[in-house]
């Protein structure tokens, strides 16, 4: 896989703006992690996108086949590069010495990201980069090491911006909203439809139990009903001579 293509699906975003870290609200992201065909369009969007950077090194291949209703084939043929195998964790294949060189920063492993960020706080996220004279920027989060390497899907964003003079007369430059200033090959819906997808599979990834936790749930719950209206016929059945 070429290194621009590893780079090419950390992250992404749409018109449209928050400031989430400046106070602002979050974007919902209203995604179903129990919608399996989300699931494996997100599990793909990230294993041929941001895998090159970010591993998730607590989920298996494997463990998509069994959750996701994805066959070893599929995996095989879309997921796996190289000598990698079904049984092996998701790993990057960045040099973590590189990464560090390149950005900053190594890339973190996002197999939790979910859980400790929340799915607003990264669908948000993913929508509010922007292109400055510098560099690339994010509205949530200011001066991020990440570049936006999915520009192409979406296009290019630039800030707008207004400046005021605070009572010690220094001048302050803020960003008010985010205009689309070249169109990329998606829509905005289409591409907000991938961060859908892409944050369920993260938010699946974080805590993957979730699928069959809630599914026993239910029948737990209906086992509670039926035992408490069981108990309270019982109760009263050995007590109505008593009384």
């Amino acid at each position: 896989m070429k290194f621009s293509n590893l780079l090419a699906a950390a992250v992404v975003f749409a018109s449209g703006f928050v400031f989430a870290a400046g106070g602002g609200d979050l974007e919902h992201a209203n995604i179903n992690v129990h919608d399996k065909a989300s699931l494996q369009r997100g599990a793909s969007l990230y294993v041929n996108y941001c895998l090159g950077c970010h591993s998730m090194q607590y989920m298996r291949y494997n463990r998509l086949v069994r959750d996701l209703d994805l066959s070893e084939e599929q995996v095989e043929q879309f997921m796996l590069y190289g000598e990698q195998e079904v049984s092996d964790y998701l790993l990057n294949t960045m040099d973590g010495d590189q990464a560090e060189e390149w950005f900053g920063i190594t890339p973190p492993d996002l197999t939790l990201s979910a859980r400790s960020r929340g799915a607003d706080w990264i669908y948000t996220y993913l929508k509010s980069f922007y292109l400055t004279d510098s560099g690339w920027n994010n509205t949530v989060l200011p001066n991020a090491s990440m570049p936006h390497v999915l520009w192409e899907l979406q296009g290019v964003q630039r800030a707008t911006t207004e400046s005021h003079t605070d009572d010690e007369g220094i001048e302050h430059v803020e960003v008010v909203g985010l205009e689309l200033d070249r169109p990329g090959v998606l829509s905005s819906a289409e591409y907000d439809a991938h961060m859908r997808d892409l944050v369920a599979f993260m938010r699946y990834a974080a805590e993957p139990a979730v699928l069959e936790r809630e599914r026993l749930g239910i029948w737990v719950l209906l086992f509670l009903v039926v035992f408490t209206l069981l108990a309270w016929m019982l109760y009263h059945e050995f007590w109505k001579d008593v009384k």
